[in-house]
């Protein structure tokens, strides 16, 4: 199978990216679009996190317990959307037909767009991306943070990063707003390149 979308990452930009974009799949310019999400690589910061500041959670949520929930929402709420759990990433390339080559320790998937969300950490273990590594913007330089390098998310034709591996600081918020900002891209490119937001609504009663 090759995904039309491949999430590399399941912290908070990995997953609010799933989100909208399962969403998306309920418009009829995306029915016959295939996503899927690595869920293995995550943020370590939000797994020892406390949220008492983040719009629309509520206060004393873990960091672990944000990380459970997301992902049960994804699933119930989002079902088209693949999970995949069990495969670290460790390699990104393209195929001679152009499309991403997604490279885990046993097995290889392929996608036409590829969004990376695994964090910041200097110790960046996916092989294919090193010529994007520069140091983070915004992020203090004793910490050695890293990003890649990128035009409002977009790294590469087909190939984006969201959250803090995009020179995001490492706030809650904006790491799911960044993700958000890059599914509606993309559902931009799906919709005939038609500026696009991804909104569900409440069912009117006529």
């Amino acid at each position: 199978m090759i995904y039309d979308v491949a999430i590399i990452g399941g912290g908070v930009a990995g997953v609010s990216c799933a989100l909208v974009l399962g969403s998306a799949l309920e418009k009829p310019f995306a029915q016959d679009k295939k996503v899927a999400i690595f869920t293995h690589q995550k943020a370590s910061s939000l797994q020892n996190g406390l949220y008492n500041n983040a719009y629309g959670i509520p206060p004393g949520t873990t960091g672990q317990q944000l990380m459970r929930s997301s992902l049960e929402h994804l699933s119930t709420q989002y079902p088209k959307v693949t999970q995949i759990a069990d495969q670290k990433i460790l390699a990104l390339s393209k195929s001679s037909e152009g499309y991403f080559v997604i490279q885990s320790a046993d097995e290889i998937f392929e996608a036409r767009q590829v969004v990376v969300a695994v964090g910041s950490a200097s110790a960046f273990v996916i092989a294919g991306l090193e010529d994007y590594v520069i140091p983070h913007p915004k992020a203090k330089a004793e910490k050695r943070r890293i990003a890649l390098k990128n035009q409002d998310h977009l790294v590469a034709e087909g190939l984006y990063v969201a959250g803090t591996l995009a020179g995001h600081r490492s706030q809650l918020s904006i790491a799911a707003g960044s993700g958000a900002s890059v599914a509606t891209d993309i559902a931009s490119i799906w919709n005939d390149n038609q500026p696009t937001q991804i909104h569900d609504s409440v069912p009117q009663n006529i």
